[in-house]
């Protein structure tokens, strides 16, 4: 397939689907399923409950900060060979933790892993957008956030059954088979298109891993650690690190930090709305299980069952989304998706008392259908405005987006709840602001989009 070409044939492009599908799955039920073996794992590794932890953050963290050094090299050497690289990577780690005798072996073989599902996921948005034909791109989005929506469901109670009934081992390489499966169908993705002419960006990409690590990690320290000043320190020279890092990457030509598609009104202000929507809904799933607990009583199996209308009104209207967005402009999608979200995020505010779980499930409906109207229609822009040249930068830039406004949401709420006001109405009107930024944004790019020649 030449880069000029416009999506796979039938019924290649089906394969590849399928492909990159289980790839999806595998990812995003890794960094999920673990959540509910932590006390198990402490409990067998002789390790504290805050420790434990770090097997969620340290994937998360190792994650975020492989993104877009991987998506440059992907553009360089090309996406299905790297894609496949990070599986095989993935794989071997999910072994190994077969064969960990401690803890902090534990925390290296989920570092591997994390490596592996950042290589794969830098350049699989780009693939998505070799895959399909461009009139297609935002309904294959809208699949993929299925794929997502429903991997993040299953997590929680696939996790569960295995720890009741098998090895805590065996929740790390539950989602290997899906590598296996996607390895296999593998040559039905777009053949590489390398640019091996381009320079390895090797500084770029390390200062670019070390500036995430500085910030993320730091924030993380400071909401979490026994004394906040090291974390405050560390997000302060992060700081620094990333406006220098900017200036350096301003010229180069095909830059690691993708200041080239940042400095297209239309991909920055779709990038700035899309971390303050992942910021918005990941404040909603971390706040509300304390609520839920703490504040109306519900115990945990139970307060699982509440949260579900959440993915399940994703799963039914993010493929909708990604259809409509192939026919109507992203920003008349977006804002509607917005105001949609913003009400319902100022109903589980407002809720007095608990309201009951049929009142907690259309309050949580209206608020997760707004956010499935605005995440595919803004993904198919990032990804299909980007040049193709720089498609798994455009790619990288999106993942990057999601994580990070989704770290910052959690963290937001880690601040909350460190002051004694996560469990009020707060949370949900601190998210109702930030869905509020997004539909600015969102509104801010249209005149751009507008002049904006399409690549």
């Amino acid at each position: 397939m030449t880069e000029e070409s416009d999506g796979l044939p039938m019924p290649r492009r089906v394969w590849a689907i399928a492909a990159i599908s289980f790839g999806s799955a595998l990812f995003v039920l890794d960094g999920a399923v673990a959540n509910v073996a932590l006390p198990t794992i402490a409990r067998e590794l002789g390790v504290g409950n805050g420790a434990v932890t770090n097997v969620v953050t340290v994937y998360q963290l190792v994650l975020v900060m492989a993104l877009l050094p991987f998506s440059s090299m992907g553009d360089r050497i090309g996406h299905r060979k790297l894609y496949q690289a990070g599986q095989m990577i993935f794989l071997v780690a999910s072994a190994l933790t077969f064969l960990v005798p401690d803890f902090a072996w534990l925390l290296v073989a989920r570092v591997g892993q994390a490596l592996g599902a950042g290589m794969a996921l830098s350049v699989s948005a780009g693939m998505l957008r070799n895959i399909y034909p461009s009139a297609k791109l935002g309904s294959g989005l809208g699949i993929n956030s299925v794929i997502v929506a429903s991997s993040a469901a299953l997590a929680p109670t696939l996790g569960g059954f295995i720890v009741q009934h098998l090895d805590w081992r065996w929740v790390f390489v539950s989602a290997a088979p899906m590598a296996i499966v996607s390895l296999l169908l593998g040559r039905s993705l777009p053949d590489p298109v390398a640019h091996p002419d381009r320079k390895r960006e090797i500084v770029s990409g390390l200062w670019s891993a070390i500036t995430v690590l500085l910030l993320i990690g730091g924030l993380q320290w400071a909401t979490h650690g026994a004394t906040q000043w090291p974390g405050i320190g560390a997000v302060i020279a992060g700081a620094l690190s990333a406006i220098w890092l900017v200036r350096r990457e301003k010229a180069r030509a095909n830059p690691v930090v993708p200041v080239d598609l940042l400095a297209r009104p239309v991909l920055g202000f779709s990038s700035l709305a899309a971390i303050a929507a992942f910021m918005a809904s990941a404040a909603l799933m971390v706040a509300l299980p304390f609520r839920f607990q703490q504040g109306f009583g519900y115990s945990p199996s139970e307060v699982g069952l509440l949260l579900l209308p959440y993915p399940l009104t994703m799963l039914v209207i993010s493929p909708t989304a990604g259809w409509l967005s192939d026919r109507i402009d992203a920003t008349k999608l977006g804002v509607t998706g917005m105001s949609i979200a913003i009400v319902g995020l100022g109903l589980l505010a407002l809720m007095n008392g608990d309201p009951g779980p049929f009142g907690i499930a259309w309050r949580l409906g209206v608020a997760a259908f707004g956010f499935a109207l605005f995440f595919s229609p803004n993904s198919r822009l990032i990804i299909g405005r980007a040049p193709k040249s720089r498609a798994a930068a455009a790619g990288g830039l999106l993942s990057t987006s999601r994580l990070l406004g989704q770290t910052l949401g959690a963290v937001m709420i880690g601040i909350l709840l460190a002051g004694g006001l996560g469990t009020g109405p707060l949370p949900m009107t601190f998210a109702a602001v930030l869905a509020a930024v997004a539909a600015v944004c969102s509104m801010v790019r249209f005149r751009a989009l507008q002049r904006a020649p399409a690549p």
